[in-house]
């Protein structure tokens, strides 16, 4: 039996996660200081494992290798894609700057969507004046809820697919993906129109005035992106060869000046590289206990799959979170659907992690992205307590809906 303190370790490296950046933002920017946490606490993991589940290492190191390959290789190809111009920011214009966004997140994650997508978004909204709310429901919609359709689209998925969920699985989460999105978008549209109207006159002229046609350079990686899917599809170690291979390719023959629009550098993927190594080897007595005890739990139906993993997603990152439930549910040995757990909970698992990592800043990786380059741009982004104020005002709502249709 796996002992109780034993998943200690990946409580507080998440607990780390969740609060240092807002504790100490000053000593958790240094990408060295996360690694010396991750290092620190997994050391006693380490230090069990190793006598007593040593192929558990072998294995896990093996999944992290697969996940930071494919993370690593959408980053670094879509940073490669540069979307310049200025369009009117009207409501429609960005309507559909967000559908776009949620479709592309599914073929180059919501990390590729977000970065690709966000500076001609702030761009095409520079001269407008009511702006705090476009951040938000961009972080909704491309950051989170757009990802929701395959392996591809957010790390929780592909972690899944790693543990042998079929590619093509994802694909009967469509009813919610279009239901969330079609709602956001829609509330949006709405939303936005209201601000769109308080704007002055001279405001919307110079909007008008500034209008220069959408271009896109470095589309060259785009042949690059589709090798990625491709390998996704090739059997270890050659899919994670070829991913890295794409990824070298758009470093070499990609357009530099569409890097250099993009600001693009190895910070972000470096934060993603340390701290995933820790979350790695602390999760695995976590998962284990999970398997062992977790019929004990009392958490059977998909309704409280759902909420459960949606509200750890929402505070610590949703990827693990997804791992947790699952194990949980296969600790259940209910109807073993798929990778032993039945369907309607695998899809409450994957709806709760991905959807609802959109209800704080620190729910999923590209949230806080999004919000340090429209910070960076000029726009008033809403504080992390008023950012959670949209999220329970327009989030939790559709996620009642959801819960009534389609887990109830």
């Amino acid at each position: 039996m796996t002992p109780l303190w034993a998943a200690l370790p990946f409580v507080l490296l998440l607990l780390c996660i969740a609060v240092l950046p807002l504790a100490t933002p000053h000593f958790w920017d240094s990408n060295r200081n996360k690694g010396l946490v991750a290092i620190a606490l997994s050391i006693p993991v380490l230090t069990w494992l190793v006598p007593h589940h040593p192929e558990a290492i072998h294995h896990t190191a093996l999944e992290y290798v697969s996940f930071i390959c494919l993370l690593g290789s959408l980053f670094v190809i879509s940073g490669g894609i540069a979307v310049t111009g200025d369009l009117k920011g009207t409501p429609k214009v960005n309507m559909i700057f967000l559908a776009l966004g949620a479709v592309l997140a599914n073929l180059i994650g919501t990390t590729g969507a977000s970065m690709v997508l966000i500076r001609p978004f702030l761009r095409t909204n520079s001269e407008r004046k009511v702006t705090t709310h476009l951040p938000v429901f961009f972080i909704f919609v491309v950051s989170n809820c757009g990802g929701l359709l395959t392996p591809l689209g957010d790390p929780p998925l592909f972690l899944g697919y790693l543990r042998g969920v079929p590619f093509f699985w994802t694909l009967k989460l469509f009813p919610i993906w279009a239901f969330m999105n079609a709602a956001l978008l829609a509330i949006f549209f709405f939303w936005d129109q209201k601000a769109y109207d308080r704007e002055l006159g001279t405001t919307l002229a110079l909007d008008s005035a500034q209008v220069e046609p959408i271009r896109i350079r470095g589309t060259l990686n785009v042949l690059f992106l589709a090798g990625v899917l491709g390998a996704v599809f090739v059997p270890s170690p050659w899919r994670e060869s070829l991913m890295v291979g794409m990824s070298a390719l758009s470093l070499i023959f990609g357009n530099k000046s569409a890097r250099a629009i993009n600001e693009f550098h190895w910070g972000p993927i470096k934060e993603v590289a340390i701290l995933f190594a820790g979350i790695f080897v602390t999760m695995i007595p976590a998962l284990m206990l999970l398997e062992e005890r977790g019929a004990q739990l009392g958490v059977t139906h998909p309704w409280q799959f759902y909420w459960l993993s949606g509200g750890l997603s929402s505070f610590l990152d949703n990827a693990p979170t997804y791992l947790t439930f699952l194990s949980l549910g296969q600790g259940l040995h209910l109807s073993p659907d798929i990778v032993g757990v039945p369907t309607n909970i695998l899809l409450a698992i994957s709806a709760g992690a991905v959807c609802m990592g959109a209800n704080s800043y620190i729910g999923n990786g590209p949230n806080f992205m999004v919000k340090a380059i429209a910070d960076h741009a000029g726009f008033k982004t809403p504080s992390f307590f008023g950012y959670m104020g949209y999220a329970i005002r327009i989030l939790i709502p559709l996620f009642v809906i959801v819960t009534i249709v389609f887990f109830r």
